[in-house]
Order: C-alpha cells, then sequence, then structure tokens
C-alpha cells in the first residue's frame, strides 16, 4: 500500500487499512476516487460524530473478519419475484427478466450526490464490483406488470459491498424487497429510488444479523410530482445494524409513508435512521417505528424532517416513535427532530419509552394467560401497527416477530 492511500483516512485502524487496501485493488476511476475520498473524509463513522453517536462502527469493527454463523435464511419467498442475489462471492439474477423491466449492470462506479452525508453509502458505491459483481446494478422498471423485485445481501466473508439504483418511470408501480441477512464481517450496500412523476414503489425491509456482523443499508429516495414512496422495515440487528433512508421530496404533492419495527435482543443493536427533505410544496410524510428491547439489547431511533424557507409550503408531516423497553438494562436511544423555516406548514413529532401496561398484563394473567405469553401477545401487538403497510407480506413480517417473541 501507497503512503498516499494510507493517508486517505486519519490514523485508520486495521479495518480501514483493509478498506484502503480493497480500494487501492479497484480499476483507477474518477467517480469511484470521488465516492471513496467522501467515506474518506470520516473513516469508520465513529461516537464523535453527532449522527453516529450512538453507532460507533469504528469501535465495534476493529477488523475485517469472516463471522464464524453463516448468513440468516431467508424468510421473504423467492417464488413469483424476481431475485437477484449479491454475496461476496458473486452476483445471481434471475434466469429470465420479462419485458417492463430494463437491467443494466455496470462495470464502472457511477455518481452519486451528496456522499459525504452517507459514509457508509458511499463505502458500498466505492468498493462494489469485482468478482464478476456489477460496480452498479441499474433497473428501469417501464411496466407496472412486473412481479416484486427481491433482492438478497448474503453469503460468507470478511466484506460485502453492493449498490443498486432503480428509476421508476411515470405512472408506473413497483414492489421491492429486500433481505440483509449478514454473513459478513461488515456489509454495506447502498440502493437509490428515482420515482418519476406519478410513479408508486412499495419497499419492504427485512434485516437479521449476529454479534459478529455489522451491516449497513442505506436508502436513497428522490420523489418526482405526485410519487408516492412506502417503506416497511423489520429489524432484528446485529452486533450493529444502521438502516438509514434519505428521502428528498423533490417536486410537489409528493408522499413518502416510513414505517418500522424493531426487535432487539441481547448483545444486538439496530439503529433506524431517516431524514426526509421536503423541497416542494404540499408534500406529504407519514412516519411510525416501533420497537421492543430486552435485557443487553440496544435499539436507535434517530428521524428529521427538514423543511427550507424558500420551498415547503404547505408540508403535512408527522413522525411517532414508541418503544417498549422489556426488561431491565434494555437501551433505547431516541433522537426526533423537526427543523423548519416555511411559515405555513404542518408537522408534528411524538416519542415515548416505557415498559409494558401492567393493567393490560393483569388482565390477560386473570384468564389464564401465562406471563410470558402475555407479554408476548402484547408486544406483538404493539409492533403490528407498524407492519401495516407491507401489503402481501405483513402477515409473514407478523409471523418472524412472533416466532421472535415466543422464543425471547
Amino acid at each position: 500500500m501507497t503512503t498516499a492511500l494510507r493517508e486517505l483516512i486519519a490514523d485508520p485502524n486495521a479495518a480501514e487499512l483493509e478498506l484502503i487496501a480493497r480500494y487501492g485493488m479497484q480499476p483507477e476511476d474518477e467517480r469511484r476516487k470521488r465516492l471513496f475520498g467522501a467515506f474518506a473524509q470520516t473513516g469508520l463513522p465513529h461516537r464523535r460524530l453527532e449522527a453516529w453517536k450512538w453507532t460507533d462502527f469504528k469501535a465495534a469493527l476493529k477488523a475485517l473478519d469472516r463471522p464464524a454463523a453463516p448468513s440468516a435464511k431467508d424468510p421473504i419467498p423467492h417464488e413469483g419475484a424476481l431475485v437477484f442475489k449479491l454475496s461476496p462471492g458473486g452476483y445471481f439474477p434471475p434466469d429470465h427478466v420479462p419485458d417492463g423491466l430494463n437491467v443494466f449492470a455496470k462495470e464502472e462506479a457511477q455518481a452519486m450526490g451528496a456522499a459525504e452525508d452517507v459514509p457508509l453509502g458511499a463505502l458500498a458505491a466505492a468498493l462494489a464490483g469485482g468478482k464478476a459483481r456489477p460496480a452498479t446494478l441499474l433497473l428501469e422498471v417501464t411496466s407496472s406488470d412486473l412481479p416484486r423485485l427481491h433482492f438478497e445481501f448474503s453469503g460468507e466473508g470478511e466484506a460485502s459491498f453492493a449498490r443498486i439504483v432503480i428509476v421508476v418511470r411515470p405512472g408506473v408501480s413497483l414492489t421491492v424487497s429486500e433481505s440483509h441477512l449478514g454473513g459478513a464481517g461488515l456489509a454495506a450496500s447502498v440502493i437509490e429510488f428515482g420515482l418519476q412523476s406519478g410513479a408508486l414503489a412499495n419497499r419492504t425491509v427485512y434485516q437479521r444479523g449476529t454479534p459478529e456482523e455489522t451491516i449497513a443499508s442505506t436508502a436513497l429516495v428522490h420523489l418526482d410530482a405526485e410519487a408516492e414512496f412506502t417503506q416497511t422495515t423489520l429489524s432484528f440487528g446485529a452486533k450493529l445494524a444502521r438502516l438509514e433512508t434519505r428521502v428528498t421530496h423533490q417536486e410537489p404533492t409528493a408522499k413518502a409513508t416510513l414505517n418500522a419495527a424493531y426487535l432487539i435482543g441481547k448483545g444486538l443493536h439496530t439503529d433506524i435512521t431517516t431524514h426526509v427533505r421536503h423541497g416542494a410544496n404540499s408534500c406529504i410524510t407519514r412516519q411510525l417505528t416501533k420497537g421492543a428491547v430486552l435485557d443487553g439489547g440496544t435499539g436507535v431511533f434517530q428521524g428529521k424532517f427538514f423543511v427550507p424557507r424558500t420551498a415547503g409550503q404547505y408540508t403535512d408531516a408527522d413522525m411517532q416513535h414508541k418503544a417498549l423497553l422489556l426488561e431491565d438494562g434494555a437501551v433505547v436511544f431516541a433522537k426526533p427532530e423537526l427543523e423548519i423555516y416555511a411559515d405555513d406548514v404542518e408537522c408534528a413529532h411524538g416519542n415515548t419509552s416505557g415498559a409494558l401496561d401492567e393493567d393490560q398484563l393483569f388482565y390477560m394473567r386473570q384468564r389464564g394467560i401465562p406471563e410470558k405469553t402475555a407479554r408476548a401477545l402484547l408486544t406483538q401487538a404493539f409492533v403490528a401497527e407498524a407492519l401495516e403497510e407491507a401489503g402481501a407480506l405483513e402477515e409473514l413480517l407478523r409471523g418472524e416477530a412472533e416466532t421472535w417473541l415466543a422464543s425471547a
């Protein structure tokens, strides 16, 4: 490794040196250089950065090691879906691509705006590619008659990186699901949605990892006029898991719904972070995040609505986060924020955390329901509201939550 490469990141640890070495092995490319430079400004995000103070990747990731455990099993059905699998060892597209979907596996890196805002997204975009994997997987959607697109991020290795760009043409609707299943010491991916005028997209995200894995999923969403984006996330955490979504309403009357549920056990951590920029008039955002955490687990929620002075009038936005601390020793950090400069908006946010309602527990136990079962039923009912927009996958997500609660 040359001195110039080593000096890209200040005071690098062993994991960052390995990332620099991987970058050095990539073909020279100005756009890739720009992306890695965006990551190198901070290196692995750490607690001294405000947006990462509860999710310290630099402390958690001392080196890039292969976990002992394999990837989790994918619970989302592949039948009836177009499945794209991305792993450290390769890229596996569906055998047949129907009319209405154009797939371009680009070997060269593509530009990404505001890469400095998402350092792990920039890292994923910079190091994606090689070993028959595309640097950028670009999909153009021109028909609403497509089956669900499913992306599986899994496979064993020290590190895994992937970048996907989806463009949905005007008036077209699309259903997307993703499974982030671990298997690598560091798995970083970035997926970008461009919804053109009147387009609709429903995205479901499932994440599960172990105390040996760090997972970073970044989504960047741009909405044109009357476009509508709906997202449902279910996270079970990992050593560190960061699921970050940044939405930009860039033309009037767009709508975004961002719902999430997290269920976190001992030794696991998840971070649900969102940022919504209302950059046009009369846009709507609805956000509901619910979580439940056991002793030794950590849940993080960070949400921000930004409404600039020169745009964003008549914004209608609401953000709610509610968490249950199921046992002593459970930890939840929350930071809901509104940053509003326009003067004619309706924006609200709320945040609560606490234990299960003892009166409800007493009522159920009086009717012969064992305490563990009663706690599981109440917790399941609590998080279920956050899964209601997942469409055909809602029952599957509820089942996964039920299974976790039964074994907790």
